[in-house]
């Protein structure tokens, strides 16, 4: 019985550090760029884009489908960054132990 109080106050410990990391990812942005910096996406830490800076060169009313493939590709990646970015602050907080249905 005892082992099993033990277990429930890390699992609520566990609970705790997790509700704070999710405000704390929410806060922190990654940033992607791609076309040698043309568009770069800025994404939070739930997968949020934030913001997306377009250089006015990159803007070409004969060629649309390269901006879009662009911004695509941008966010995209930034998503990506911001997933890795999960992953690794959530790894310090379960030391590794991967829990199905978090993040």
């Amino acid at each position: 019985m005892q082992n099993m109080q033990s277990l429930m106050r890390q699992v609520q410990k566990i609970q705790k550090k997790m509700a704070e990391l999710q405000q704390e990812l929410a806060k922190k942005t990654v940033e992607a760029s791609v076309g040698g910096g043309m568009v770069t996406a800025v994404v939070n830490g739930r997968q949020e884009l934030v913001s997306i800076k377009i250089d006015p060169e990159v803007v070409n009313p004969e060629d649309i489908e390269m901006l879009q493939d662009l911004i695509v590709a941008a966010v995209n990646e930034a998503i990506r960054r911001s997933q890795e970015m999960v992953e690794q602050e959530m790894a310090k907080v379960t030391g590794g132990l991967k829990i199905p249905g978090m993040f």
